[in-house]
Formats: structure tokens, C-alpha cells, sequence
């Protein structure tokens, strides 16, 4: 714990040292680089404070929220700097011992001087995180958008030609500070001509009453021709805090399971139900939350029972990571994943269908999107709320509506 600590202080003093350098190199005059100081070092120790006041029994509230916002508003930006101005560092070593053993110049000329220009450049490319970051609190969190996919099964049933789904994934209620903003994200819901809706998972951060003001809002989702149906995330376990007691623990997650229901979601948990539709139908399998790193209640295998292997199957579980260890090789042959879980990390860069990149991608396989493995498809949904940083840089929230079609892809 001491090692630990003492590294974190390193890294951060390591941060701060070539952070003033920037600033060093390009102002000059005394009272503001001393100015710098005072400020970096106050935030640093109200930063510090704050999280040294995280209670265990509390979990996520607006003070973690705004201090996890303003630590990643000043520190990635001097994260940038720093890269920079240490890179800029490894080069002037490197040409300190080639002028010195090489050139044989003078001790005093042996080192370059630091360019005013890099500097410029590191503080110009230090401002792009700064303002994106500030963007993403402003209005990125509620930057909802409606992400529309296509994808073919030559084995799907005739009836279910057409069938749309919409997806909602990772509402995290208890992060909302914006009624009117909430209200507009569930009218792109209404607005969307699906037969079927899905959510998976995460309806709160920990407690149940954190869903308590929005129930109203969320009962204005209309209702489905085929249905409401959910499954639960590793956070409506309520794993994340302290507890006073095994049955507080218990109390609050029966409450969380009762809340899908109460607005108006069939809350599946390690069971199967038929969609359907004319003469076919469609297996729709939900099973509560399986992570390689997080809680293991589901059970597929006993979700799945008694489904035949040559049903037509879709799949609800909360964690992408479920996919890739045990899904997707399943001999039953899961037609569909539908996921949420990773957030996109609610940070990265993504251009629709030609580029997208976040830290999520090092962590998981299956991040944000659809991906496929021998005919067998795996959606993973960006997310409709936020945690932790309050807001979404790049990866912003998302409504997906999936269109089942009947054949195959083109390549």
C-alpha cells in the first residue's frame, strides 16, 4: 500500500515537473509560473482530499462525480504535455552525447535548449483534451444518438423478415441531473418502429432508490407488439459499496429487480421465453450478469434449457466479455448477443463505419458495435447514461435499433 502510494506520488510529481516545463519555456515572468504552482498544488490536494473522503457505505455521488471530472480535465491534458516535453527530453540527450562524443562541442553547448515552439505545440495539443473533456460534461452525457443496424441470418424464420429491435443498455440513474434532457432521449425511444425492446442491465449505479425520481419518466417508453424484456447488470447487485448487513444488501437488490418491473420490463433472469410471430417464432434467452472480471450469476445453460438447437435464438447478457468466453462457441448456437457493459469507456475517437478507438478496445474485445464469429453476431451498445466521469467524449450515448433480415451478408 506504501509502494503504491509512493509510485502515484512519483508519477504525479513526474507529471507536474514537465507540465511547468511547458509553461516555463514559453512565459517568463515570475508571479505567474509561481501562480501555476500554488493553483496545480491546490487542486492536486483538494483532489486528493475529496477522493480520501469516499464512503464506502455511500458509493457514487456528485462530489466523486465532479472531482473524477476536474482530475481528468486537468490531468490529461498534462498527461499531453508531458509525453511531449519528456519526448522532446529523450531527444535532447540523445543529442547532447552525439554533439559530446561526436562533434566534441563545448560542455555549454554540449545540450540544446528547449524549443519555444514545442512547447506551443504541446500546449495547442493539450487543448483538445481540455476542451473535449469540457465538452463532454457540458453536453456530450446527453448527446444521445440512434445507432441503426442491419444484420442477416439465412436461418432466420420468414415471419421475423423485417423484425426491428430497439436496445437500451446502462441507464445508471442515479448519474441524471437533467429532467428535460432524459425526457427527449425517451422520445427518440418512442420514436424508433421496433416490435420488440430489450434492455440490458445496470438500471442504477448501486441503490435502488436512485431510480425512485425517474420511474415516472421512464414509464412514458410506450409498449411493444411482442414485448419489454430486460436482464440485469453487474452493478444492480449492488457489489460496489459497503453494506450494514447481508439483509440490507438483499433488501436493495430485490428492490432493483422490482424496478424493471415497474417500468413495465419483463426482468429475465437465467430463463427463456418464444417471441412469436404468425407461424415462427424466435427463442429469447436472457441471463443475469456474467463477466470475466465482474459477478457470475448467470447460468446459460440453465437459461437455455429445453431450447432446441435448431431454434432461431437471441440473447440478452449484460457483459461482452460473456461472449467471447462462453457464447459464442456454445454448440446451441446463439443466433444474437445483445451487450452493453463497456460505456466505450465513455472516452475515444469514432467516425461511423470507418474508424473508432478507445481504452475500452485494450480491455475488451467487443466494445461498441457489432461483431460476428462464424454467423453468430455479438451487439454491443455504447450505453444511455454515464458513471463515474460525468460525462462522454467521442463515444456518445446510444439508442440502437437492430433489423432482422433473412439471408446473408454481403461481403
Amino acid at each position: 500500500m506504501i509502494l503504491r502510494f509512493v509510485i502515484l506520488c512519483a508519477l504525479f510529481l513526474f507529471i507536474e515537473f514537465y507540465s511547468y516545463q511547458a509553461f516555463r519555456t514559453l512565459i517568463r515572468v515570475r508571479w505567474v509560473l509561481i501562480s501555476y504552482q500554488v493553483i496545480s498544488f491546490l487542486l492536486l490536494a483538494f483532489i486528493i482530499y475529496s477522493f480520501s473522503q469516499i464512503d464506502r457505505s455511500v458509493g457514487q455521488t456528485r462530489q466523486f462525480m465532479f472531482t473524477t471530472g476536474l482530475m481528468l480535465l486537468i490531468y490529461v491534458p498534462k498527461i499531453v504535455l508531458t509525453l511531449i516535453m519528456f519526448g522532446k527530453d529523450i531527444f535532447r540527450i540523445g543529442a547532447s552525447i552525439l554533439n559530446y562524443f561526436v562533434y566534441h562541442a563545448p560542455r555549454k553547448e554540449m545540450m540544446p535548449d528547449r524549443r519555444k515552439f514545442v512547447s506551443q505545440i504541446a500546449l495547442g495539443l493539450a487543448a483538445v483534451p481540455f476542451l473535449s473533456i469540457i465538452y463532454g460534461i457540458l453536453e456530450g452525457k446527453y448527446n444521445f444518438k440512434v445507432i441503426k443496424q442491419t444484420v442477416f441470418f439465412p436461418d432466420l424464420p420468414d415471419a421475423f423478415d423485417g423484425f426491428k429491435i430497439t436496445q437500451i443498455s446502462d441507464v445508471h440513474s442515479g448519474s441524471f441531473d437533467n429532467p428535460e434532457k432524459i425526457n427527449y432521449a425517451i422520445d427518440l425511444i418512442n420514436q424508433q418502429e421496433s416490435d420488440l425492446i430489450l434492455f440490458t442491465g445496470d438500471i442504477v449505479n448501486t441503490h435502488a432508490k436512485e431510480m425512485h425520481p425517474w420511474l415516472e419518466t421512464f414509464n412514458r417508453i410506450k409498449e411493444y407488439k411482442y414485448g419489454k424484456f430486460a436482464v440485469l447488470g453487474n452493478h444492480d447487485y449492488g457489489e460496489y459499496v459497503t453494506w450494514p448487513s447481508e439483509k440490507e444488501k438483499d433488501e436493495n437488490f430485490h428492490q432493483i429487480k422490482n424496478l424493471y418491473g415497474q417500468i413495465g420490463f419483463k426482468l429475465m433472469l437465467n430463463e427463456h421465453t418464444y417471441i412469436q410471430k404468425g407461424d415462427d417464432k424466435i427463442a429469447l434467452i436472457g441471463v443475469e450478469n456474467w463477466g470475466v472480471n465482474f459477478k457470475k450469476a448467470g447460468d446459460l445453460n440453465k437459461a437455455s434449457e429445453n431450447v432446441h438447437q435448431d431454434d432461431f435464438k437471441i440473447l440478452m447478457s449484460h457483459d461482452p466479455s460473456h461472449w467471447d468466453a462462453e457464447i459464442k462457441d456454445h454448440p446451441k448456437n446463439f443466433h444474437l448477443t445483445f451487450a452493453g457493459h463497456t460505456h466505450g469507456m465513455q472516452f475515444g475517437i469514432e467516425i461511423p463505419g470507418y474508424f473508432k478507438w478507445s481504452l475500452a478496445q485494450y480491455i475488451y474485445k467487443q466494445w461498441a458495435g457489432l461483431y460476428e464469429n462464424l454467423g453468430r453476431y455479438v451487439y454491443v451498445n455504447r450505453g444511455f447514461g454515464f458513471h463515474a466521469y460525468p460525462g462522454r467524449v467521442g463515444i456518445m450515448p446510444e439508442i440502437t435499433v437492430i433489423e432482422l433480415k433473412k439471408g446473408r451478408n454481403v461481403a
